[in-house]
Parts: structure tokens; sequence; C-alpha cells
């Protein structure tokens, strides 16, 4: 046996449940600066060059990283502050422990690091200790040490972090890693820019550029763009011989060694006969 229910019951059930759907939407909006979003900050960046080339004389250059701050409502109370990296494409290293045994130095200990930035540079407008809690420096990996992960050693290494202050420390030397704080220019909380000095040294590959804008320790807006270093010339020619045909290279360098030895033994003769 099938109950109906009457007609007006079921009538005041569907203008009460629709009542209910429409509260959210009909409520009105608070009042107060609370009730309003913040106005989003969205980073514009630009480069004086998007492109290294590496030839026969390179000794280094400079990079130049500029850009702004867009806003569609007046700056926040509190000011922000800028950090700006360059990373070159990551790469495993080993790194070893040399220990003094018999008299001789021998490698000890190992520790593998799977991703390291083959160049890391950091630069900033303020300390960067004062501007980024270590939390967001965790999930950005912004800082040096944060920057080197995938650390894998046996079972006998006890102290990873060692190792990777000593790659740290040898790279600073080289000048593939670089800490700028307090490098970056930014006026009117609009505009900034900087400088990072590439060396002589400097691996190729595809490098990031990134910029955070930072507001009590917090990124709250990020941009991201890439530059390339290559080699050019004759350079890349026999760069791309070596990796493409080895055989080939290994023996074009047999030949000029040999064309070398010869010149060179020419010339020694000739000056012992003037």
């Amino acid at each position: 046996m099938t109950m109906r229910r009457p007609p007006l019951l079921a009538s005041l059930r569907s203008l009460l449940a629709a009542a209910l759907l429409a509260l959210p939407l009909a409520a009105p909006a608070e009042d107060g600066p609370e009730a309003t979003a913040a106005a989003p900050e969205e980073l514009v960046l630009g480069l004086s060059q998007n492109r290294v080339a590496i030839t026969a004389n390179f000794d280094g250059s400079e990079i130049l990283i500029f850009g702004a701050v867009k806003r569609d409502a007046p700056a926040q109370p509190v000011e922000a502050q800028v950090i700006v990296t360059v990373a070159g494409p990551t790469e495993p290293v080993s790194v070893q422990r040399k220990e003094r045994r018999a008299g001789i130095w021998v490698n000890a200990d190992q520790v593998i690091i799977r991703q390291a930035p083959s160049f890391y540079a950091v630069a900033t407008s303020a300390p960067l200790a004062e501007i980024l809690s270590a939390t967001e420096d965790l999930r950005h990996r912004i800082s040096i040490p944060r920057a080197i992960r995938s650390i894998t050693s046996g079972d006998e290494v006890t102290d990873e972090d060692a190792f990777v202050e000593a790659l740290v420390r040898i790279r600073q030397q080289a000048g593939l890693y670089q800490m700028r704080e307090e490098t970056v220019g930014f006026d009117q909380q609009t505009l900034f820019r900087t400088s990072v000095p590439l060396p002589s040294s400097l691996p190729t590959g595809v490098y990031s550029v990134d910029v955070y804008l930072v507001r009590n320790g917090t990124v709250v807006s990020t941009h991201e763009t890439a530059i390339r270093v290559g080699k050019v010339g004759l350079e890349q020619w026999l760069y791309a011989l070596s990796r493409e045909q080895g055989v080939l290279y290994a023996l074009l360098a047999i030949v000029i060694a040999i064309l070398a030895g010869w010149g060179a033994s020419e010339i020694f003769r000739l000056l012992r006969n003037q």
C-alpha cells in the first residue's frame, strides 16, 4: 500500500528547501577591512640577456635581473622583500672524505648527492634569515643547503650535513655557489634590480631564474624564467663531437697531438740551425 503526501505539505517543503539554498546567496556582504581580500601582487621580470655564449676566450660574464611588482591596489602597510635565485642544471655529485692511514691519504666515507645544482646564486633585498621563515625555505628550497637534496650514504656515515657543507664550501670558493644578501635594490616597494656574476667555469645547460616576493616571512608571489648557457663556434663543435662521436674525437685528439709535437720539434730544429 502506497501513502501519498498532501499536495499542500509537499509544496511547503519544496519552498522551504529553495529558501534554505538561496539564503547564503542573499546574505549581505560584511563591511570593514577584514571583509576585503588583499589585492593580488604579480611579479614582472626582465633579463639583460637570455643566452650566455661560452667561447674559447670566455672569462666570465654578468647577468642583470630587473623587474617590478604589479598591483591593482596600493601596497600593503607591511613592507615586502625580494629574493632572486639563479640555478644551473642539477647533477649527481659524489663527496668523499679523506683520512690518513698508514702515512698516506686515502678515500674513506662517501656520500652521493643525487640532486645538486651545478651553479646556484641567491640574491636578497635584506638578510635571508630575517625575511624568510624556515618553513617557507623548506617549502620552496631557496637557501643553498635546501637546494641540495636526495642524499644517500652508507650506514657508517652519521654526519651527512658535513659532506653537504664541504660541497658548498668548495663550490663557493670556485664562484659556483653565491650567497649575495642585500644586493637586490627594491625602490618604492615596486621596482627591483640586481646582478649576478657568472664565473669562467660556468657549466652549460638551461638555468632557471626565480623571483620571490616575501612578506612577513611568507612567499606571496613568484615568477620564473630561464636562460640558456651554451658553447658556440669551435668550442661547441668539439663538445658535440666528444659527446656524439667519441672514437672520432679521440682520433682527432691523437692527430692534433702528433702534429703539435712534430711542429714543435721542427721549430726547435730551425732555431738550432740558425
